[in-house]
């Protein structure tokens, strides 16, 4: 196992109000605390020591970067919860994908399940698992590898990484589902670019974003 070294630097504070708090993630640190005490350091408790009032919503992988969206009261926790919950909010990613892409767009439909003896891996169940659906679109190609926007329609753990590797296409960097070369990068190449919601005090649509940094 590699050693849990999570960059640092400063929060970058994309939006900030009385209700939500939303930061761009670096790669390589946790939503929230691991198990053991080495895992302790975690965007929820950078954010809480300058937010103590900051409240979890949704997480985003260890390894990927972008936007995530933070609640300011229990309410405002509550309200963007439901929005989550029952797909209300919109969210694109980019991701740098292994070979070159045929088609322009598409949509991956297959459910999904932990792969129990590997977890946290995930893997495609036809039976057992839980729906999920992402659409996605080229964005330029060349060079043995495709730029990609996602944009899941469920939020299920790995979603994009099993979704990208069952076209055939594993995300550039992968520590989990990437082998050989695609697996030879920094970083996971996948962002989150966008998060559109509504206003937990009124109910106005924002779309927040954060740029790509690969």
């Amino acid at each position: 196992m590699t050693v849990y070294d999570p960059p640092q630097g400063p929060l970058v504070i994309l939006h900030s109000d009385h209700q939500v708090l939303l930061v761009d993630k670096p790669a390589g640190l946790l939503s929230v605390p691991g198990k053991g005490p080495d895992l302790t350091d975690c965007l929820i408790a950078r954010v809480q020591a300058v937010f103590p009032d900051a409240l979890l919503v949704h997480r985003l992988d260890r390894d990927t970067s972008g936007v995530m969206i933070f609640a300011m009261a229990p309410h405002a926790q509550r309200h963007l919860g439901l929005q989550f919950e029952n797909r209300q909010t919109k969210k694109t990613y980019v991701a740098r994908v292994w070979g070159e892409i045929a088609e322009k767009t598409g949509t991956v439909d297959l459910p999904l399940i932990v792969d129990w003896p590997n977890r946290p891996l995930q893997m495609v169940d036809h039976e057992n698992g839980r729906s999920a659906v992402t659409d996605w679109r080229v964005v330029r190609k060349g060079g043995g590898e495709t730029r990609v926007r996602l944009m899941p329609k469920t939020g299920r753990s790995h979603q994009l990484r099993v979704h990208m590797l069952a076209l055939g296409h594993p995300i550039l960097g992968d520590p989990f589902y990437a082998t050989g070369q695609a697996r030879d990068h920094p970083r996971l190449m996948l962002h989150s670019e966008t998060l559109q919601f509504r206003h937990p005090d009124g109910g106005q649509g924002m779309r927040i974003s954060a740029k790509c940094p690969f």
